[in-house]
């Protein structure tokens, strides 16, 4: 499952369904695996849905119907990960009153299988966030934020790789420049890398050096900046990097009726997906794997 042998990517989609191109096999009896991608990104304390007279999300998102929607999912595919992609704290009273507690078991009740952080999740300070980490029966992965210094060293790592059904998933994460955002006080001692550079060395280790079938960013980066286009974000980060499958993104709570398509360096393309905030939607990217070759399609479900 090499990248220079013949890859095809087709990306479609609505707020409910979506139907992928096919590809149809050299081989009259192909191997095909299939593995299904679950995202939420900027959920901040979200657990209930919003009030029925709510003026733009009536009677939308909540942890319950997240969670059941995801059940519903892991029982028609073999093959899931649930991921997010930051900013899990800070928006309700919930995390006022429970400092992410709430949120962290929630989250590995509906048994999250990875997450990176957002600036937001800094907002009860690196301590508070350590504080709150045996609720979480997940793992974090950072690249870009050099915890050496703090009490997350060892803790969040650069990268983690998962196998599901033989095939090799690579998983790395970056995180926005938390200075301007976050008070110094609270990110104390992390140091912010740049993405782009991180994202090439973790993207040839996990591609090359690890042989890894697929890999995948975890940004808190932000889609797109119209009035800075210069500044990294998702689309810029798709564009002058390798080696990359797919990102799923956040801060910018951007929501995407289905996966935005970029090219790399090397001219190949690069799926981006990020569903808005509030744990409104749910991701869904589906990739198909036929001796080499992989099609994908994805979709945006509401919760």
């Amino acid at each position: 499952m090499k990248r220079r042998d013949f890859i095809q990517k087709t990306a479609a989609g609505s707020a409910l369904v979506l139907g992928g191109l096919s590809l149809s096999s050299f081989d009259d009896i192909p191997e095909t695996k299939k593995l299904t991608i679950l995202h939420t990104n900027d959920v901040h304390s979200h657990i209930d849905p919003f009030a029925l007279d709510d003026p733009k999300y009536p009677n939308m998102g909540g942890a319950a119907r997240r969670s059941t929607l995801i059940e519903q999912i892991r029982k028609e595919e073999p093959n899931v990960l649930l991921l997010d992609a930051g900013d899990v704290f800070q928006g309700t009273p919930y995390f006022n009153y429970y400092g992410g507690e709430l949120e962290f078991k929630i989250m590995s009740m509906m048994k999250y299988d990875l997450c990176t952080m957002g600036n937001h999740d800094f907002d009860n300070g690196i301590d508070g966030f350590y504080k709150q980490l045996p609720h979480a029966k997940f793992d974090f992965v950072s690249a870009n934020y050099d915890f050496k210094n703090t009490v997350l060293n060892g803790i969040v790592k650069p990268y983690k790789i998962f196998v599901k059904d033989g095939l090799k998933i690579g998983i790395f994460g970056l995180g926005v420049e938390l200075n301007g955002l976050v008070n110094a006080n609270l990110y104390k001692e992390t140091v912010y890398r740049n993405p782009i550079e991180i994202a090439q060395d973790m993207s040839r280790i996990l591609k090359v050096n690890e042989k890894c079938d697929l890999v995948i960013c975890l940004s808190h980066l932000g889609f797109i900046y119209a009035n800075e286009p210069e500044k990294i974000s998702d689309i810029v980060l798709a564009r002058t990097t390798k080696n990359i499958d797919l990102i799923i993104g956040g801060h910018t709570h951007t929501f995407l009726t289905k996966p935005y398509i970029e090219k790399n360096l090397d001219g190949e393309e690069v799926m981006i997906n990020q569903v808005g905030c509030y744990g409104i939607n749910l991701g869904r990217i589906d990739f198909t794997f036929e001796k080499g070759r992989k099609k994908l399609g994805g979709r945006t479900l509401i919760v």
